[in-house]
């Protein structure tokens, strides 16, 4: 029994600590743009479009046209659009239209049926962005929060580096400990699927994309086919950067502190549902892919726990490196959330919460041979035709 106690120790150390050395070497060169070297307006003063795509959002879309409103860049306007809402959220969005605030920036799109082939979410953005005359466009949610300057400074580093698409990571708003286990957790998944550092790389396969904020240059939506090309994309966002990437344009990621912020979810369960809806899709619909992902999730992130505990003298120190650098991977998102390091401890049960919201996704999609989202139910056949 040694040997696999050193083969899978030597193999979850090797991944861990490759990983941490990638990271540490890697991100020091993804930008932050709250610095006081982009505190400045990009040259030419390009025209942005941003659209807000908002179905049932009548508790955050006042706030976050205020936000948007209140920007200091001055050459931009703002798409709203109220996709088939029962609640107050459309009535909100023409109020405030109408008010003196909105001074010719804030424009309102009222969407009452949605086409056969097509997401609500992908269709909102395309029917708005056929309205649109901004150089740039600016995908973001109905539940962003914006700082004054934070347009101005994405749109001056997006212009100095020549990219083509730009995407801002978001702060993560976190009230409660089950909110803080379960984002920590994704977040150092997330970089072994999506390696931040290397999005610039144009030999990397490596990709971005983020709901909260999608700076596309108009001429590379235009070229990449628009949301047409990704209409029944539940990872619309992901994809975005995928097909973007992929078609050889300049794509980058940035810091930004709190320029915008997001609470993503209330509280470890609110994470789980929001999860459900699109874990399957991460792996293409494909149960067994779905049933693999969990047998590797359970290895890479609760191997180094369990190793530690059952093996014996120096087989433990493989499986000590992997713990080691885990924490280092803590250690260093503390540094830029609100997430404590101590949060480590709470790895494993994060991990069975996350097998458990995968195993969900799966069930729930092929139970009901789909999903329900926002209301409106996408059958699971449309579904992998349409993935990109």
């Amino acid at each position: 029994m040694s040997w696999f106690y050193w083969i899978a120790g030597c193999g979850l150390g090797l991944a861990w600590s490759s990983r941490i050395v990638d990271a540490a070497l890697g991100m020091p060169h993804v930008a932050d743009i709250s610095g006081a070297e982009w505190n400045r307006t990009a040259a030419g003063n390009p025209r942005v479009t941003i659209i807000v795509p908002a179905r049932n959002e009548a508790d955050s879309i006042e706030e976050t046209l205020h936000r948007l409103l209140a920007l200091d860049y001055a050459n931009y306007e703002v798409i709203a659009v109220d996709d088939r809402s029962t609640d107050a959220t459309g009535a909100t969005m023409d109020r405030m239209a109408a008010s003196p605030e909105a001074h010719g920036i804030l424009q309102v799109l009222h969407i009452h049926d949605l086409p056969a082939g097509w997401m609500g979410k992908t269709h909102a953005m395309w029917t708005a962005s056929q309205q649109a005359n901004g150089d740039w466009l600016l995908f973001t949610d109905a539940d962003v929060m914006f700082k004054p300057e934070s347009l101005r400074r994405a749109l001056t580093y997006a212009e100095t580096e020549r990219a083509d698409h730009l995407v801002l990571f978001p702060q993560m708003v976190m009230k409660r400990p089950g909110e803080k286990m379960m984002i920590a957790f994704f977040q150092s998944m997330f970089m072994f699927g999506h390696r931040p550092w290397k999005v610039a790389d144009p030999k990397s396969r490596d990709h971005i994309g983020v709901g909260a904020f999608n700076l596309v240059r108009r001429s590379v939506y235009d070229s990449i086919g628009t949301y047409q090309a990704l209409r029944m994309e539940v990872l619309d966002d992901m994809k975005l950067g995928k097909v973007i990437k992929n078609a050889g344009f300049r794509q980058r990621n940035v810091f930004g502190h709190d320029l915008i912020s997001i609470r993503w979810a209330i509280g470890a369960m609110g994470v789980v549902n929001n999860l459900t809806k699109n874990f399957f899709a991460v792996l293409s619909f494909q149960w067994p892919r779905a049933l693999a992902a969990a047998v590797a999730l359970g290895f890479l992130n609760l191997g180094p726990f369990l190793g530690i505990w059952f093996a014996h003298g120096w087989q433990r120190a493989p499986f000590a490196v992997a713990l080691g650098s885990m924490l280092i991977i803590y250690i260093g998102m503390s540094l830029r959330s609100q997430v404590p390091p101590w949060y480590f401890f709470l790895h494993p049960v994060s991990t069975g919460l996350f097998i458990y919201t995968l195993l969900r996704s799966m069930s729930h999609t092929l139970w009901n041979d789909g999903i329900v989202w926002r209301g409106t139910k996408y059958h699971l056949e449309e579904l992998r035709k349409g993935m990109v």
